[in-house]
């Protein structure tokens, strides 16, 4: 059970509640682990019981497998009879892991509102309240608010409401970001006994979670590279796996690109989670590799691609996973000549960092 540490998860002296929920999200990490292997999850279920004494006479890890079925996040009616995970238990991790790494966010009624040099798809009410200025509509004005502010400017027996008392609602432009996601998913990111992937595919999902609740009209695509790169759906980030791979960035990149291309709304943007440099092109069938070092031909690709999504105005946020001075320069690089932000993170704070750039300059205010 390389990764999980039990006291992250459940305190020296377990807290009183429902022992089914604190079970479960214990079992939701395991499934992370395991890559969404469920026979996996619940034998490391029943060591972690016998060395923490998850359960006790009342109700046993036997209760808690008979429950998940009956709740309905695993299930046996698939082809070939395993048991397996349902779209509930999919989504509950999504939930689980924006809660844990974003915190817990109120839906909103916007579609996607970012602050970019683009205008968006038209305006919504906000919170805020400003004086009324010329060419304000009337379904701006606050009318609580007015007639208050004409009851203390008039009073109450002589009331009159003039424009000095009208307070208005601002706006909030709303416009629609399309989002990539890369996540590197080389053999380095299990190298040396630590593991990357799964606090990768936790920022991934709750990602995830997180356009879908706040910014509903917003795409996101999820793009994987390891030799090569392909597109995943955000269903398969759990069951997400290490490959024997080497990271062709280049390739990630031209996929990316061509995702954000058939979008036709003009805010884009790429973020990729790595932990190394670029190691690998593919030149025809075949395929051109250098572990050692950084290689003259594969960084020369990358960085083209670098500029060239400058050009089209596609920012690159990098996380970078870690702490290898020379790779750092390589990021940086990378960063400046794609004009866009570079981070770089111990595994935990790595969500924080992605929802902080997530959340920067999304909203504008407009009169």
């Amino acid at each position: 059970m390389k990764g999980f540490q039990f006291s992250d998860y459940v305190p020296p002296e377990q807290k009183e509640g429902n022992k089914f929920d604190q079970l479960l999200n214990i079992f939701q990490q395991l499934l992370l682990l395991t890559s969404g292997d469920v026979e996996q999850a619940m034998s490391w279920m029943s060591q972690l019981d016998r060395q923490y004494g998850l359960t006790d006479d009342k109700y046993g890890i036997g209760n808690f497998f008979d429950d998940l079925k009956e709740k309905g996040y695993l299930t046996e009616e698939n082809e070939e009879g395993r048991i397996v995970m349902t779209p509930k238990s999919e989504q509950t991790i999504r939930r689980s892991a924006l809660e844990e790494i974003f915190g817990k966010l109120k839906r909103s009624k916007s579609g996607g509102n970012h602050n970019t040099p683009y205008t968006g798809t038209g305006d919504e009410l906000s919170s805020d309240l400003r004086s009324y200025q010329f060419g304000d509509t009337l379904e701006q004005i606050s009318m609580t608010e007015s007639i208050k502010n004409a009851q203390i400017n008039s009073g109450v027996e002589e009331f009159h409401l003039m424009e000095r008392d009208l307070e208005v609602t601002e706006k909030e432009q709303k416009t629609q970001t399309s989002t990539v996601l890369m996540i590197d998913i080389s053999h380095s990111m299990i190298l040396y006994g630590e593991d990357r992937i799964t606090p990768a595919k936790k920022v991934a999902l709750a990602l995830v979670e997180l356009v879908k609740q706040k910014y509903p009209k917003d795409t996101l695509d999820i793009v994987v590279f390891g030799n090569d790169a392909w597109q995943i759906q955000a269903k398969e980030l759990p069951y997400l796996e290490v490959g024997p791979y080497h990271t062709n960035t280049v390739a990630g990149l031209e996929l990316a690109m061509d995702l954000l291309r058939r979008r036709k709304n003009k805010n884009k943007q790429i973020f990729m989670i790595t932990d190394g440099k670029p190691t690998c092109l593919k030149e025809g069938i075949k395929y051109y590799k250098n572990s050692f070092g950084l290689d003259r031909k594969v960084v020369s690709k990358t960085l083209t691609l670098a500029a060239q999504c400058r050009r089209l105005e596609i920012p690159i946020t990098t996380f970078m996973i870690a702490s290898d001075p020379y790779l750092k320069q390589f990021v940086q690089e990378f960063t400046k000549v794609n004009n866009g932000r570079a981070y770089y993170s111990g595994l935990q704070g790595l969500g924080n960092m992605m929802f902080e750039d997530f959340q920067r300059n999304r909203r504008k205010n407009i009169k």
